[in-house]
Formats: C-alpha cells, structure tokens, sequence
C-alpha cells in the first residue's frame, strides 16, 4: 500500500463513524420518510446546533462529511479543484480542502471572495487550510489542469438572487467542464425552498453529479429544476438532531408502494371505481388517452373516455382495456358514481357536455 493510499484508509477510518445517507435514488426501498426543511427552519436548526457545540465543530463536520463523500464517489481522484464562496459555504468547502489534502490529494482552491470579509467560522477554516499547506488563490482554472472532481463550494442557503460577476464565472467553468462536480448544501444557484433556479437564463446554477445537504434536507432538492441540477442527492445531518417542525416530507418507497394496496383474490374491476376522460378536442386526443392509461395505472377499475374529436380511434392499441363512449352512450352513463377527469382546455365543447 502506498503513502497516499495508507493515508486515505487511515482517514476514511476515522470518520467512518459519520452518519452518511444517500437519499436519493432511493438504495435500499427505505421505510422511513424523509423530512424536509426550509432555508427559514434550517437556518433556526443550524443556530440551535451551534449553540449546543464549541465553536467552529459543525464547520469542521460539515468539511470531514464532504471529503468522506468525495472519497466514496471519486475513490481514484488525485486531484481536486473547489470553488469556495464568500461564505460559510465557502468554509465547508476549505474545511473539507484539507481533509482531501490529508489523503495525499491534490487540492486547488479559489477563493473568490475577500478573506477579510468571511464569516467568523469560515475564516478559522481558512487560516487551517493555509496551516495545513492548501494552495489557495484568487484565479479561476482554464480547463487544463487534469481535474479528476470538482467541488461546488460557492453559495447554500444565502442564495437569493441570481450569482453574479465571478461566482457566475466559476458557475459557468463548473458547468462547462466534464469533470464530475459534487456540490455542498444546494447545487450553486437553486432555491432551497423550491427548487426554481435563481437566473432567468437558466445558465448561472451549477449542474452536479453528487449534492451533500448537510444538517437538513431541503424542498428544493426534490422540486422543479432541483431534480435535474443536484444529481444524487445525499445528506448528513452533523449529529444534529432537531425536533423542529419539517416543512414537507419525502415520502419513503414503501409509503409510495401502499398507495396501491394488494388486491384480494374475489375483487374485479368493478371494485376499484370509475374514470371518466372527457376531453381530446380535434388534433389534441394525444392527451385524453395518456389520461386514461395514467388513471388505469393507477389503480381506477374501469376506465372510460369521451373524447371531443368526433373522428378519433376507439381503440387504443397499447391499452385495449380501456372504453371508448361516444356521446349517446357517454349520456346515458351514472355520472354520480364515477370520477370525471376534464380537459378544461376544450372550452365551451366541454361546458356543453357537463351535466
């Protein structure tokens, strides 16, 4: 074993004992749901747990969780670029500089903010990076620096508006590289909340592989654009237990799978309730019948559709279970025991045809 790699061992050793999730893709069908945490709420838990540590511990949680992940998602990296903001994030991301460095990584820093101006415990990470040999600099790289993973350390919960100047530039060499990218907290640029991306342009927030939510899970990662720019969503709560009241919830894959309980043996399919699909004006069927199938499968017993095209198929060939009514039979149907899913979008057509 070399050096380097003796090290490596040493240190995942030693942090072996961090509670590290990966949330989602969901692994292993988990039973228990996720609760999830505004920037409001988990800004009140990080107090609560600041309050509760000596100063400067979650930071230096926060920078040990980070370089674990890095070493299970990246294991070969030698060499590792982090673009830190102004911030605490900025400190999580130098934290977790010299822990890399500790391995035997090679470890680049830009700092792209002034060092005069950081947090109290971001700038404690700072003077321990330097002490700890880091190399940290002001410049952004050019693309040719052999990077094997790049770490998005830039803005988490302060982000309210759209990154600019150079955070929008060291976004912008994050994104236009293929070097895999691993963000701390929120992929740089995404509302926590609701997981809307900050530009108006849609260019200026980080597309990763890999997010680390540290403390709480947030809306955000799960909602609008969120899905597409945090990747794998993993999360580390710091050994922070809060029993704050969560925002929203996760539900698990088993919570999910009972939403289609067993059937039993005797049942048919006049056990499960009706659908009724009115809509599909001329041109726009598409959608009525991707309506029915989406209400067959889930669950709905038996499924009719009424579609405005007068000229449309009454067969779909992909899903023959379902029933086509025309008008006179749609007529004669018991409205009052069925549930009606409408294309609103047929207008007056529609308003006609509803009872």
């Amino acid at each position: 074993m070399t050096l380097g790699g003796r090290r490596a061992w040493r240190y995942r050793r030693a942090m072996s004992r961090s509670e590290l999730h990966r949330v989602l893709p969901d692994p292993n069908h988990r039973a228990l749901a996720w609760p999830l945490h505004k920037a409001e709420a988990s800004r009140a838990i990080e107090a609560q747990g600041q309050s509760q540590l000596p100063p400067h511990t979650l930071m230096q949680r926060a920078g040990a969780a980070v370089a674990r992940l890095a070493l299970a998602v990246a294991p070969h990296a030698s060499r590792v670029w982090i673009a830190a903001g102004p911030g605490n994030n900025g400190g999580d991301g130098l934290e977790a500089a010299l822990h890399l460095q500790a391995t035997g990584r090679r470890v680049e820093v830009s700092l792209l903010g002034d060092p005069q101006r950081l947090p109290h415990d971001a700038a404690a990470s700072l003077a321990r990076a330097r002490a700890a040999g880091v190399s940290i600099t002001e410049t952004l790289p050019t693309g040719n620096e052999g990077h094997d993973l790049h770490l998005d350390a830039l803005l988490g919960l302060g982000s309210s508006r759209a990154p600019q100047a150079r955070l929008a530039d060291a976004i912008a060499v994050l994104n236009r590289s293929a070097t895999p990218v691993l963000s701390i907290d929120l992929p740089t640029g995404l509302d926590a909340d609701t997981g809307s991306v900050l530009d108006e342009t849609g260019q200026a927030c980080v597309r990763a592989r890999h997010t680390l939510a540290l403390l709480t899970l947030k809306p955000g990662l799960f909602t609008a654009q969120g899905r597409d720019h945090a990747g794998t969503v993993w999360f580390d709560d710091l050994g922070v237990a809060s029993p704050h009241p969560r925002d929203a919830t996760l539900p698990s894959s088993r919570q999910i799978a009972t939403l289609s309980p067993a059937r039993r043996h005797a049942d048919h399919k006049g056990s499960y309730g009706d659908v009724l699909v009115l809509g599909g004006a001329e041109g726009m069927v598409g959608a009525a019948w991707l309506c029915a199938r989406a209400a067959l499968a889930s669950g709905a017993g038996r499924v009719y559709l009424s579609p405005l095209d007068g000229h449309a198929s009454s067969v779909d060939p992909l899903m023959p279970e379902l029933m086509w009514r025309d008008a006179a039979a749609r007529g004669a149907m018991d409205w009052s025991a069925l549930t009606l899913a409408c294309g609103c979008g047929g207008g007056e057509a529609v308003r006609d045809m509803l009872p």
